[in-house]
């Protein structure tokens, strides 16, 4: 065998283990240098914990507080706050465009007021019991001057705030507007969308007709398969959930749909979670306010712009 040829077997062995042990040492590296780097990264989040004011978290639900010394900072205390300074002293021009945010926020906002308008109205002509919650539809319909259009408006407005609410969500989903520094104002549109569907939910056995005692006995059923606050959810039994107990029980405040169910579909629906709605929406606006106005995309750059950033 010819010791100068590289391509002997015994060469070709010697070749594979260097090179064998040579990826084996780089692996270990990586392995190593990417352990110290989780570890790096561990310790200063241990730090930025110790004090939840340095965290995003902290910063995405609580406004940053300003240096009063400092006269800039003075104006810039001025400008961000809401009574103040309603509205942003400066915002991107592409982000109030119609194409891009679809002006779903602010229609739902509308539905919410024409939905508060008409419902107080219809107040006026309902009572929330089994003898007369029916008549006074029938009479609110028939006999009521514009009656039945004040229905007919609260009623198609409530359809509507709920497609709205879900576009709305939809078009900052598509355009990321849920992304740092408002993750938590995202958090809140949940909250409301969830608070939108259960308005809607609860004025379904107003009318306590067929529709409305069926639709409120399919959803209760459903919710008593809630995990750990249903008889039939999972852990519910484990938990001592009972039919007589468990969260079906308390939004019919009985055991079948009945006069209980419809007065508290009424308060809830009327007062409960309008109220609540009313507080999350507040502080969805005040949000929107300190995290800048409306979302939009990046600024617009010149070709000028362009090619100073790119010769830095």
């Amino acid at each position: 065998m010819d010791p100068e040829r590289p391509d002997q077997p015994e060469q070709k062995e010697t070749k594979q283990l260097t090179t064998g042990e040579k990826s084996g040492s780089s692996l270990i590296e990586k392995v190593r240098d990417s352990g110290m780097a989780l570890k790096g990264r561990a310790v200063e989040e241990v730090k930025a914990y110790k004090d939840p004011q340095d965290t995003q978290l902290w910063k995405s639900i609580f406004r940053v507080s300003h240096d009063r010394s400092d006269p800039r900072n003075r104006s810039l205390a001025v400008l961000s706050n809401v009574f103040l300074h309603l509205h942003p002293a400066k915002i991107n021009r592409d982000a109030v465009r119609y194409p891009f945010t679809w002006g779903m926020g602010g229609i739902t906002f509308y539905l919410f007021i024409v939905l508060t308008f008409t419902g107080v109205l219809l107040m006026f002509y309902y009572h929330p019991t089994k003898a007369d919650a029916f008549k006074d539809i029938l009479y609110l319909e028939h006999d009521v001057p514009f009656g039945k259009l004040l229905r007919n408006m609260h009623r198609w407005a409530a359809h509507l705030m709920v497609i709205t609410t879900w576009l709305h969500m939809f078009r900052v989903v598509l355009t990321g507007s849920y992304k740092k520094p408002r993750e938590f104002n995202w958090g809140v549109g949940v909250v409301l969308l969830v608070l939108t569907l259960l308005l809607s939910f609860t004025g379904y056995l107003l009318p306590d007709d067929q529709l409305g005692f069926w639709a409120v006995t399919v959803g209760t059923n459903m919710a008593r398969a809630t995990p750990m606050l249903g008889s039939e959810g999972p852990f519910g039994v484990q938990l001592g959930m009972t039919q007589f107990n468990d969260v079906r029980f308390g939004l019919l405040g009985g055991s079948i749909v009945d006069s209980n169910a419809l007065l508290r579909s009424y308060i809830w629906h009327c007062i409960g979670i309008p109220l609540v709605a009313s507080i999350f929406m507040a502080v969805h606006f005040w949000r929107i306010r300190k995290d800048g106005g409306i979302s939009g995309p990046a600024p617009v750059m010149l070709e000028s712009e362009m090619k100073a950033v790119k010769k830095k």
